[in-house]
């Protein structure tokens, strides 16, 4: 069996080296520009290559010409849509951040007008979010009370929003994209889980009509600032009803009740005064000189960070739906200039909600125009209609916010994860009770570490396993996913799963270690053969390093020392380049390196069949020169 095969094997070809900044700018290439997006500028003319350079970045300039009347009139009845969800739900979230309400019709008008312009998803949906709301809330309050110095405070959201910004923008602009890709999904999942249920306890203020509620978000100190103040919300009996029916009430019939019975005199709290007219400048505002500038810039960059990866997976999902591609890179530029375009007219951090993209997607827009429709109705709503919102009462504002979140809670994610991925079911509780028994930004700590864990456990602990042969085959796999597959008589065949390097070198060399122990220790206990070769399938080991290197060479000696012979089998290009350099090859012997692990066994079998022939020829001729 093999020797056919072993005859004639495949050389494992190594591959010309390249020169260095060749080889460096092809690597950079690989990590910053995977999607090529130059390739379109390619035997292009000058005045073409402008022409596509400004649709790359302002990607309207690239769909508008194509733009129809049918489009228009499906993107009217959207955009109408979602600026009756956008008005009330603006107000709401500005509420939660502890901002002056108007601010949240601020943020609905100027940054979906940027984003039109500059986002590549159709269905996206851009206002303000309750998880960014919650976070400017927390971690800004600790600093500057929100109640006894508001235009501090506004400015230092102000500034966050700038810094938010700021930081998405480069990331784009950089092509760093991949650094929101440590928030995983299951981190997602449990985050905003975490965060949504943290955001429906802090309505019981506004349920319950508390008037001194705790600024923390965990679970323990608003209960503690409820129960404390239970005596304050039984005052106010009479007009609980209002409270009781404000989860199915609208705006506009919680305003109307309000004003007909003239509960905000019996205690009902309302927004109050909104003022008229479009966004004022705030340039002047951005407090870059403040002695709080540190805990803005950290603020924005944290919201910055979530409201990317909110943005992008909830674009990334719907354009799923419409089978197109959304650029992530151009979303963090389109993200990024919105919120900085935003700090700069009065308003605070915007994203791509969940529940306003879904509203959006159901009422059958086409492109980002339905966002230029949202933000027309919300100036038209700025410029006449702020005095209704007078008496909306805040269990109104409450309510809204607490539906919205409900959806959040993903438990049925939570439930998938269980059943495919304990690990991440594990990241996921423990974003979610970071959020919910300590703070938000607890949570997002816990949910980052944990994942960045996970990183680096699958790197310094990779998997190696037994492989076996396929009955009637020269087909080669894992043993414990194949249990008929067959041991090789006197063979162990290890596949590595994984890039070796400094960081998981020693484990390997342990682990290959125990494999080549346990087999010893089978072997013996079985009768059978005793270990001859061990052959490493390094076919997923896509790079190695120094360490790496040195791993080998030191799993080299330890097998000769015990009389056997390491075999290597399909080397990648990368790791053939460096194992020639380092002379690696050369200690090993060309020979024993080939190009399949089917055609390592037939050299080994042959090998050791023509041993055994060899030495039983010399025995017999010792006894013929007896006799």
């Amino acid at each position: 069996m093999g020797n056919a095969d072993y005859e004639c094997p495949h050389p494992v070809a190594i591959p010309p080296t390249k020169p260095f900044f060749k080889a460096l700018g092809s690597s950079l290439k690989e990590t910053f520009f995977p999607d090529d997006p130059f390739r379109q500028f390619k035997n292009q003319s000058v005045s073409r290559k402008i022409v596509l350079g400004l649709q790359y970045f302002v990607p309207i300039l690239e769909w508008a010409p194509r733009y129809t009347l049918e489009f228009l009139k499906a993107d009217v009845i959207a955009g109408i849509t979602i600026a009756s969800l956008a008005v009330p739900q603006g107000i709401s979230y500005a509420n939660l951040a502890n901002l002056p309400p108007i601010l949240g019709l601020y943020s609905s008008f100027v940054p979906p007008l940027v984003y039109a312009m500059l986002g590549s998803s159709r269905d996206l949906a851009v206002g303000t979010v309750a998880v960014g709301s919650l976070l400017i809330s927390s971690m800004l309050a600790k600093e500057v009370n929100p109640f006894e110095n508001t235009k501090l405070y506004v400015q230092l959201a102000l500034t966050a929003t700038f810094f938010a910004g700021l930081f998405q923008a480069s990331l784009g602009l950089l092509r760093l994209g991949f650094v929101v890709d440590f928030l995983s999904h299951a981190t997602i999942v449990g985050f905003m889980s975490g965060a949504a249920t943290v955001v429906c306890l802090q309505q019981l203020k506004g349920i319950l009509g508390l008037v001194h509620f705790t600024h923390e978000t965990d679970l323990m100190s608003v209960i503690h600032s409820v129960v404390s103040q239970s005596h304050e919300s039984k005052k106010k009996k009479a007009f609980f009803w209002i409270n009781a029916m404000a989860p199915l009430t609208s705006v506009i019939l919680g305003s109307l009740l309000v004003f007909l019975t003239h509960a905000e005199q019996h205690g009902v709290q309302v927004i109050g005064h909104l003022k008229k007219g479009l966004n004022p400048s705030s340039i002047t505002e951005l407090a870059f000189g403040s002695p709080y500038l540190t805990t803005a810039v950290k603020t924005g960059i944290i919201t910055g960070v979530i409201g990317l990866a909110e943005g992008v997976a909830v674009g990334r999902s719907f354009a799923t739906f419409k089978n197109y591609h959304i650029d992530g890179n151009k979303e963090m530029i389109a993200f990024g200039m919105m919120n900085i375009a935003g700090s700069c007219t009065s308003c605070y951090l915007t994203a791509g909600p969940f529940s306003r993209t879904a509203v959006n997607f159901n009422a059958g827009c086409k492109t980002a125009v339905s966002n230029i429709v949202m933000a027309t109705a919300v100036m038209f709503t700025l410029l006449f209609l702020t005095p209704l919102f007078h008496y909306t009462p805040l269990v109104v504002l409450s309510s809204i916010i607490i539906v919205a979140m409900l959806g959040l809670i993903d438990y049925e994610a939570a439930i998938h994860l269980w059943k495919i991925d304990k690990l991440d079911f594990l990241v996921c509780i423990g974003a979610y009770a970071g959020v919910v028994f300590a703070s938000v930004e607890v949570g997002l700590v816990i949910a980052v570490t944990i994942s960045v864990l996970r990183v680096l456990l699958f790197i310094a602990r990779p998997r190696t396993i037994v492989l076996g042969r396929i009955n009637n085959s020269m087909i080669y796999r894992s043993i414990d996913q194949y249990p008929d597959a067959n041991n090789v008589p006197g063979v162990l065949i290890l596949h590595i799963d994984s890039p070796i390097y400094f960081a998981n070198a020693n484990y390997l060399r342990e682990r290959i270690s125990r494999w080549i122990y346990d087999e010893e220790d089978r072997l013996k206990s079985c009768g059978q053969t005793s270990l001859h070769y061990v052959i490493l399938d390094i076919s997923s080991v896509g790079s190695i390093d120094t360490s790496g290197i040195s791993m080998l060479e030191e799993m080299k000696k330890n097998v000769d020392r015990k009389g056997m012979k390491l075999v290597l089998a399909n080397p990648r290009s990368e790791v053939i380049k460096k194992l020639e350099k380092s002379k690696f090859i050369e200690a090993i012997g060309q020979e024993w390196i080939y190009l399949t692990v089917g055609e390592a066994v037939a050299a080994c079998n042959f090998v050791m069949h023509t041993c055994k022939s060899n030495a039983g020829e010399m025995e017999q001729n010792r006894q013929d020169d007896n006799v």
